[in-house]
Order: C-alpha cells, then sequence, then structure tokens
C-alpha cells in the first residue's frame, strides 16, 4: 500500500500559498484492507476513507468511465491494479494532477509543474469532457488564479462540450455550489468571463449572460456596458471581502437591465422589478440559499433609492428603512448597504470614491432604533389608538429620531 497526497494540496505548497486542505491517494489497497487499518468508509459511489487521526480523506486509487450524460453519468472501478497514473490521468486539470510521496517525490506525468510556471490551466486527457462540471470548476479556479491563462485547446474542448449539451444536463446543487465558490474567489469577474466564453453562462445563467452588449448611461456609467459593470461589481465585492450573500446580490441586482425594451435605451427605467422578477426564477432554478435570495431581491429592488437617498429627509429614509425590513434585521441591512456601496464603486473611475450614503443610512438606523416602542404604543393606546394607528405612531416616533440625528449630524459636519 502506498499513499500519495495529491491535488490542490500539492499545486499551492508549489505556488507557495498557504494550503488548507490535503486529499490523499491510496495505491495497491483494497476497502477491507483500509478499513482493517482503521479507516471509517465514507465514500458511496466510489471508496473514500477518514483517516483514523486526522479525518482527513484517502481515496482508493481508481479509474472512470462515462456511461452516460452529466454529473451522475460515470462507472468507478478502484482495486490494486490501479497505478498512480491512471488515477491521476482522470483529474481535471494538469496543476491538479501532480502527486507527491511521503519522501517529498514529486510525481507528474503530465506536466503540472511546467503548466504552472508558465501560468496555465490546462486540462489532463480527452476525459476532461465526460464531466461538465469540470467547465464550472475551471471557472472557478480562473477566478481564484487570474493571472493564469486558459490554454487554447482547453477553451476549444470546453466550448464542444457546451454544444454538445453536456452542460444542460448539470444539476442545479452542483451549479449553485461551484457558482458559489467562484464567487468568493479574488476576482469573480473571470468566472463570468471565461464561462461566457465557452457559451456556458448563457446557458447556466441567462439572466446574467444577456446583461453583455447592453448600454447604460456614459455619465452614470463610464464603463457603458452593462455586463462589464457587472464584473466591476463582483470584483469590488471580492476587494472589499464582502460575505457570499452580498456577492450573490451584487451577481443579481442588474438583471432586469437585460430585458429593457430597445427602443429606450441607455436608460433603464423600471428595471428594479424586472431583476426582482428574474432574480426569483435564478434562486429558484439553481436552489439558491434563502438568506442569499432575501439580500439579493432586496438590494435589487432598493438600490437606486439607497444611492439617491443622500438627498432624502427623514421622512424618506424612515420609509426606505421599513421597505428594507431594517429595523427588524439591521444586520441583514448592514450587507446591503455594502453590497450598495460595490456596486456604487463598481464602475470605472468610481472604484476610490467615497460612499457616503452607507453611513448615513446606517447612522438613522441606529437613531430609528433607539426609539422605545413600547412607551410609544402605549401613549398611542391611551389616546385611544389602535391597530394600524398605533404603528403609525411608532413610525412617527422614528421619523422624529432621524431628524434630530440628521439635523446632530449636519452641524457637527459643519
Amino acid at each position: 500500500m502506498r499513499v500519495y497526497m495529491v491535488g490542490g494540496a500539492v499545486r499551492d505548497a508549489l505556488l507557495g500559498r498557504a494550503v488548507q486542505d490535503r486529499d490523499w491517494v491510496v495505491v495497491g489497497a483494497t476497502p477491507e484492507a483500509m478499513a482493517g487499518a482503521g479507516y471509517l468508509p465514507v465514500g458511496r459511489d466510489f471508496p473514500v476513507f477518514l483517516h483514523p487521526d486526522t479525518r482527513e480523506e484517502y481515496a482508493l486509487a481508481r479509474t472512470e468511465r462515462k456511461t452516460g450524460r452529466g454529473y451522475h453519468g460515470f462507472a468507478f472501478q478502484a482495486d490494486p491494479d490501479v497505478t498512480l497514473e491512471q488515477d491521476l490521468a482522470r483529474r481535471d486539470l494538469t496543476v491538479n494532477a501532480i502527486a507527491q510521496a511521503g519522501d517529498g517525490t514529486l510525481v507528474d506525468p503530465y506536466g503540472g509543474q511546467r503548466d504552472l510556471q508558465a501560468r496555465v490551466l490546462r486540462h489532463v486527457t480527452g476525459a476532461f469532457r465526460e464531466d461538465p462540471v469540470r467547465i464550472l470548476r475551471l471557472a472557478r479556479f480562473a477566478a481564484r488564479f487570474h493571472d493564469f491563462a486558459i490554454a487554447p485547446e482547453t477553451m476549444a474542448l470546453m466550448r464542444e462540450m457546451v454544444a454538445a449539451g453536456e452542460a444542460d444536463h448539470l444539476v442545479a446543487e452542483r451549479v449553485w455550489q461551484e457558482l458559489a465558490r467562484g464567487l468568493m474567489e479574488a476576482q469573480p469577474s473571470r468566472m463570468l468571463d471565461v464561462l461566457r466564453a465557452c457559451g456556458a453562462l448563457a446557458r447556466l445563467l441567462p439572466e446574467v449572460d444577456r446583461l453583455w452588449g447592453v448600454p447604460q448611461r456614459a455619465e452614470h456609467h463610464p464603463e457603458v456596458d452593462t455586463g462589464v459593470h457587472l464584473g466591476l461589481v463582483l470584483d469590488m465585492a471580492a476587494r472589499l471581502q464582502a460575505p457570499l450573500p452580498v456577492r450573490y446580490a451584487c451577481l443579481g441586482h442588474d438583471l432586469g437591465k437585460g430585458t429593457t425594451p430597445a427602443d429606450v435605451l441607455p436608460r433603464h427605467i423600471g428595471h428594479e422589478q424586472r431583476s426582482v422578477q428574474l432574480l426569483r426564477t435564478l434562486s429558484q432554478r439553481l436552489r439558491v440559499p434563502a438568506d442569499c435570495h432575501a439580500l439579493a431581491e432586496v438590494v435589487a429592488r432598493e438600490h437606486g433609492n439607497i444611492h439617491r437617498s443622500a438627498e432624502f429627509g427623514a421622512p424618506a429614509i424612515v420609509r426606505l428603512l421599513e421597505r428594507c425590513d431594517a429595523v427588524r434585521k439591521p444586520d441583514r441591512f448592514d450587507q446591503v448597504l455594502l453590497a450598495c456601496e460595490c456596486d456604487a464603486r463598481g464602475r470605472t473611475g468610481f472604484e476610490e470614491r467615497p460612499y457616503p450614503q452607507r453611513a448615513r443610512l446606517a447612522g438613522a438606523l441606529q437613531a430609528a432604533l433607539s426609539v422605545a416602542t413600547a412607551p410609544v404604543a402605549a401613549a398611542a393606546q391611551e389616546r385611544g389608538a389602535s391597530g394600524a394607528q398605533v404603528g403609525e405612531a411608532i413610525h412617527a416616533a422614528r421619523v422624529q429620531a432621524v431628524e434630530a440625528w440628521l439635523q446632530s449630524n449636519s452641524a457637527s459636519a459643519a
């Protein structure tokens, strides 16, 4: 039985990056031998075991054979005769097909080290075409290693896969899993660029794909193209280290601009509500987590109002806070504001501009939260108010508190 460290841990160590997780492949063993050595079997589709002490994953060397379309259409073979080279051949990219023995010796039959040095993402063998998830994985790696080029033959292969309909058979959970991971990479725009270049974005995220080529008013968007703007917004979210719900909100905030009638371009009147409807369709199709969708819907609906909120007085601000459910969910509202800042700064030449709306609305929310609602409600009831009238009294008290805060803040600034 021979054990090798494989995949991302070897790649990242060679790149001088921090190694997060280590995966291992075992050559010359059987499931019975692994279990007898104390390893815990956890693989449902093929033999994977947890180390009895470290709980790291150890997989038996295996080969695979395509039996049908999509992610699940494979038959696996794992037995003591499968070689390390055969196991590495089924991996996606050469940079992920390097193994390291216990003495530090590298096994690199497919030129992974060469491609690391050349900064190239290249498929290992033609077996790449058999798993459409690899299209998403490569796009995600391109977002992480954004200074790596994609080998022309690999891009050509992905285009062939998309044209053959392989991407149409991806299950929603895997699409979301890879999309979410890609959004959290250092340059998320690159993931979308790669998916567009091979044609997969139009198949998987048509609501997003149709943004490219749609113009916007140059005085507000020097980059003009709505798709280019989306990439800038996502990269700003990465720069500001935004969490996943914020990045998903950035992805969907302008979807409605892709359906603006041509005769009114470059204006996008009413795109917010169209964005909300398209987001619902997208989130349902990909089974997006509820927290990601809920935040994205608020941002899609209200980001224009938040951008304009510097002009709002206390009554309009409180109405905005209420529409965003900010009093009940202040932490979510903070994420809404972060997404709006990413949108505002995700424009050519605006990257370093301040976004005072965020601090102003955050301060206004704190003023609204300072209102003790129980005494206000009790006083209203003593005056004979009930039901909606009590709510109106609380609303008025919050407007008054926000007005006082605005005046105080204005005086301090002066």
